[in-house]
């Protein structure tokens, strides 16, 4: 029998909404059925959602993969890019440059000569003309007291590339090796040092 007063219509919109709370048994079965709906949508969607067009077929009858698709990984045959390639050791060698081999004598000479007081920050006065900004900062954490007293063997070349190079100064507490830097402004600087092994 259709409704056709607004109080019936009402009437009937009261019933069903009131369903669920006129006993704790009605409001577990509301609560299973809202949650077996809800679990229905979200496996059903996501389906219809990634439903892709047939790919089209070559003449042999294979799917043509000569693409990718945004956000999809390339097959395994193709590498992905890396940010920056290796460095190549046999590409970038190079003689070592006197102007670097320069700057790593100074260094050591500054290096083992801390100031009377053994003041860090004079210390690092010192060295910052032939130092990288990065390595001053490391090297506020060293006490002069620790470096070696004298060089008993000069500065010679380990390992040299266009970009950096490796020279081994001998002192009285062992070898050391100085590794040094191009900067941008295409000066050389010291980086780090560590003992030779």
């Amino acid at each position: 029998m259709p409704i056709r007063t607004n109080r019936g219509r009402a009437a009937v919109y009261r019933r069903l909404w009131g369903w669920p709370l006129r006993s704790p048994r009605h409001l577990a079965a509301s609560i299973i059925i809202f949650v077996v709906v809800v679990v229905a949508l979200g496996v059903i969607i996501p389906k219809v959602l990634d439903r892709k067009p047939s790919a089209p077929t070559t003449a042999a009858g294979q799917s043509s993969s000569q693409g990718t698709q945004v956000g999809q990984l390339p097959s395994s045959g193709a590498s992905l890019p890396t940010k920056q390639p290796p460095p190549s050791n046999t590409a970038s060698a190079a003689p070592p440059a006197a102007d670097a081999q320069l700057i790593a004598e100074l260094w050591a000479e500054n290096w083992i000569k801390p100031p009377p007081d053994n003041d860090v920050n004079k210390w690092l006065a010192q060295l910052r003309p032939y130092t990288t900004e990065e390595f001053l900062a490391q090297m506020a954490t060293i006490d002069p007291k620790n470096v070696p007293d004298k060089i008993i063997q000069k500065v010679t070349p380990k390992k040299s590339y266009v970009s950096s190079a490796d020279f081994e100064v001998g002192t009285d507490l062992g070898k050391v090796v100085i590794t040094l830097v191009k900067t941008p402004t295409n000066e050389w600087r010291v980086n780090s040092y560590t003992k030779a092994s």
